[in-house]
């Protein structure tokens, strides 16, 4: 694997919450700065010739030449179709080789688990699914220790020995239960080392963080959120939650949980101040099919249900629609965002129609003082959080990882 064998360790942020487990990084995995540089260029922009890669990263052509063969003989890059201009030689873009790095990416969320295997350029390889009322550790554990041991076993050795590792999506906070969910039902959670039981169940270097900060990274890495440089991003699944872009980068925040957007205060049916989390999750939709008796596992396991059960949907939406409107104005007061994306774990339909309502509810909206932002819908969907796992596992070994303003202008 591109992580060398040898003692893990573990990384530990001031609270506690976010850990990882790793080995030692070998030569052949840490990237110096300028590779990663022409590595990110071309992942965010796509293949293009040396030349080009050259002018962007402010870097003498020799010197991008020198870095493209490395990373070539190194299995990270590949060459394109040789394209003709209107005169002078053909150029050969570089792109990168979808077969240089894979990464795991796991998602547990309170309804489901989802483990997907991802390549060098995102494209999904392989995925393994389970649906519950709540979530067992046990059975989750052994759900990831079975998907990834039949993965692994029908990958090639070069693949295996590309493997990063396994980026996990969970809520910092499982047992912390919302609403009228029962905290006995997640009290299991409280306390488990995750990434120290999937290292010790898979034997992969384990990355933990936010699940809806993972959804974002998916979303600015492969989806839609390329568009913009400065973003706010809510992701709808059992519960709300969100991330935060700024200058083309998600801002994880000092302890990995920037853009806890499922905090901010709403007013509820009463008066009484209440949390988004409690007034525009799934988790609404699903109390009220409770209420007349219907089956809310049918939302997590037939997403045709949601067109069936339309009489509720439609409702839930207008609800979920209007406080989004004023949640988006929220965060734009504290950060003048160009745009807000919303993506959820609901088919696409679902999304669109959420999508326009937020943005006629905005037009409503008391703006003083504001400029309201682009009100966009997300690409991923429900996959964001495994893929964003996966993602920023990738990118942490062979990405920039600082702002990418000084690289994304064209010159």
């Amino acid at each position: 694997m591109y992580l060398a064998e040898g003692d893990p360790y573990k990384e530990t942020m001031e609270d506690g919450i976010v850990r990882s487990i790793t080995t030692g990084l070998s030569q052949r995995g840490v990237r110096d700065h300028n590779e990663r540089l022409l590595l990110s260029l071309i992942q965010r922009h796509g293949a293009m010739p040396a030349s080009d890669l050259a002018r962007r990263a402010y870097l003498s052509p020799p010197t991008v030449s020198s870095i493209t063969r490395k990373l070539e003989a190194e299995g990270l890059l590949k060459r394109g179709e040789p394209v003709r201009g209107k005169v002078g030689k053909p150029s050969t873009p570089m792109q990168l080789d979808p077969e240089g790095a894979f990464s795991f990416g796991l998602k547990i969320g309170r309804r489901s688990a989802e483990l997907v295997l991802i390549d060098f350029v995102g494209a999904l390889r392989q995925e393994r699914h389970i649906t519950f009322a709540r979530p067992v550790p046990d059975d989750i554990f052994a759900f990831v220790a079975d998907a990834t041991s039949q993965i692994i076993a029908a990958l090639t050795a070069k693949q295996v020995d590309r493997i990063c590792g396994l980026g996990v999506a969970a809520a910092f906070e499982m047992w912390n239960a919302r609403g009228s969910d029962r905290s006995e039902e997640f009290a299991s959670w409280s306390g488990l080392d995750l990434a120290q039981i999937l290292h010790e169940r898979t034997g992969l270097p384990v990355s933990l963080l936010n699940d809806a900060t993972a959804a974002c990274h998916s979303e600015h890495t492969h989806g839609r959120g390329r568009e913009f440089r400065d973003y706010a991003y809510f992701f709808i699944g059992a519960y709300i939650g969100g991330g935060v872009v700024l200058d083309n980068s998600v801002f994880e925040g000092r302890q990995g949980n920037a853009g806890a957007l499922g905090s901010l205060r709403s007013i509820g049916p009463n008066g009484e101040s209440m949390q988004l989390v409690e007034m525009a999750s799934i988790r609404q939709l699903e109390q009220r099919l409770q209420e007349v008796d219907l089956d809310p596992q049918q939302l997590w396991t037939n997403p045709e249900s949601w067109r069936n059960l339309s009489r509720y949907v439609d409702q839930w939406i207008g609800v979920t629609a209007q406080e989004l409107s004023k949640a988006a104005l929220s965060t734009c007061s504290v950060i003048d965002f160009e745009a807000v994306l919303i993506d959820g774990a609901f088919p696409d339909f679902v999304r669109t129609e959420l999508v326009q309502r937020v943005q006629r509810y905005v037009t409503t909206q008391d703006t003083r003082g504001l400029i309201p932002p682009k009100i966009e819908a997300g690409s991923i969907g429900r996959r964001a959080r495994s893929i964003g796992a996966a993602t920023r596992l990738i990118g942490a070994q062979f990405m920039f990882a600082a702002p990418m303003s000084s690289i994304d202008e064209s010159t």
